[in-house]
């Protein structure tokens, strides 16, 4: 099927049709140069497996900056924004990760991307229309790509890694939690694509992957929920289960935030308020800034998956590559940071994130069901969890093709298993920008116990809908005494 609807889309959509519609509805700049594609390269990796790549190319000879992409997702997703970049004087490397898309070898998450992109580099050095000049980009896992790499790019080289971290344990783990929503979405997307993408696609479009989501959560043991979700045994699953729980062996192999130094390439970051991996991508910056680098962040009104930020993400690519690897920084904004201020709905630059202006609001509990600016008199309060009935998930910074980021949560607070704390109106206007954190004194009949804990907005008609959230587990070796 993969084959056909392929063979089918370029009938339907010849070399160029596809960019220019996708150009003319981002407002890109204009196309200098028709486009030449070589399809289905076997680039050697280690171990003797090959990786499908695709070559888009200026049709005019000669050596060029390249942009390159490593993708689990197939290559047939990515195929026009490899063009769009071909189309404006770029050689486009998209290629298939090992164990996907034609690509040789077993896929196994974060482990073999370091081996097999400096392969690729290896293998693109020798190319006669390589002059040494590289771009890596691409959301998510492409951009954990782009991070296993990126201390051993040449001098002339740029990064545009968003919506994502150069490390994932804290993805995975929350709070020492597990990300089961996450991970069983994204397994059906990965098996599902691999498989059939058209199938997975209308899935994607008509919120069947949140639906099985919430079906599989309930299989017991969990182990046993690859499956259900996608019909069969998952070899990564499986290993994952056996091997990536409280194991920092494990999570030290797949870990590439110590590669985040003063000598990486100039990196543009973006992602989205409603982005699972805001948190990482945020601790990423942070590290870079505390090795004097001065990278461009920035913070748009997004989740993860949300065309808008895929969107601009072409588009922050093509303005960084132009900057750092054809010295053309027209199209460059004055201040490295940029934040949407949700609100207002309005864009608002600074040199650093958070504002250095920025001071610590805080809100105390104050008896049943209220929140004040001081803290109040000591009590306690009460809920019965039932895993009966879980507490649903609603909105948030979640792996979701429909239901993430902003929702009303009024049915959600109706529940008898969550406490809900609300402050006075206010009277003055109030901007909140920075990492909320919360203290918890709790106490839980179990040894094992996730709280979780959400700031929302309440609006003048009752709405109260979330902003932002974060998840502690409780076990017996982090309780209190």
């Amino acid at each position: 099927m993969k084959d056909r609807l392929k063979n089918l889309t370029k009938e339907l959509f010849p070399t160029g049709i596809a960019s220019q519609v996708l150009a003319r509805m981002l407002d890109l700049p204009p196309a200098t140069h028709k486009v030449t594609r070589q399809m289905d390269i076997d680039v050697p990796g280690p171990d003797g497996i090959t990786l499908k790549t695709d070559l888009y190319m200026p049709r005019e000879p000669g050596p060029r900056p390249t942009i390159m992409m490593r993708t689990p997702y197939g290559r047939f997703g990515y195929g026009t924004v490899a063009e769009v970049y071909a189309e404006r004087g770029y050689v486009a490397l998209l290629q298939a990760c090992r164990g996907t898309d034609g690509s040789s070898g077993e896929f196994d998450p974060l482990i073999n991307e370091r081996a097999d992109g400096l392969a690729t580099l290896d293998w693109l050095e020798k190319q006669p229309w390589y002059d040494g000049r590289i771009g890596l980009s691409g959301p998510s896992y492409m951009g954990y790509c782009q991070w296993a790499i990126c201390d051993r790019l040449p001098d002339n080289a740029a990064l545009c890694a968003y919506a994502t971290a150069a490390d994932f344990q804290n993805i995975v783990f929350p709070g020492n939690s597990f990300a089961l929503q996450l991970w069983l979405s994204w397994l059906q997307t990965i098996f599902g694509l691999e498989k059939s993408m058209l199938e997975t696609s209308l899935r994607m479009a008509v919120g069947d992957i949140e639906r099985r989501t919430v079906k599989t959560a309930m299989t017991l043991p969990l182990c046993s929920a690859d499956k259900v979700a996608v019909g069969q045994k998952v070899p990564f699953w499986q290993q994952w289960f056996d091997s990536a729980i409280d194991n920092p062996a494990f999570w030290e192999k797949r870990n590439h935030r110590q590669r985040l130094t003063s000598t990486i390439p100039p990196n543009a970051f973006l992602t989205g308020w409603y982005d699972l991996m805001l948190d990482q991508q945020l601790a990423d910056y942070a590290r870079l800034r505390e090795q004097g680098c001065f990278p461009h962040l920035t913070i748009g009104p997004w989740y993860h998956v949300e065309q808008d930020l895929l969107a601009e993400g072409l588009k922050q690519t093509l303005r960084w590559m132009d900057a750092h690897l054809r010295d053309n920084r027209n199209a460059l904004r004055k201040n490295p940071v940029r934040i949407f201020i949700t609100g207002r709905k309005t864009w608002h630059e600074c040199k650093t994130y958070p504002p250095a202006r920025a001071d610590d609001y805080a809100l105390f509990l104050a008896g049943p069901d209220r929140l004040q600016t001081s803290p109040g008199p000591d009590g306690a309060d009460t809920y019965r969890y039932d895993p009966a009935d879980p507490t649903p998930n609603i909105g948030g910074a979640i792996f979701a093709f429909s239901g993430a980021g902003p929702r009303s949560n009024n049915a959600l607070e109706a529940r008898p298993d969550v406490r809900t704390y609300t402050s006075d109106v206010l009277e003055n206007e109030l901007t909140i920008i920075g990492n909320p954190e919360v203290d918890l004194f709790v106490r839980s009949s179990l040894a094992h116990t996730d709280f979780f804990v959400r700031l929302c907005d309440v609006s003048p008609k009752g709405i109260s809908t979330n902003i932002c959230d974060g998840i502690l587990r409780l076990t017996p070796e982090n309780q209190p005494g």
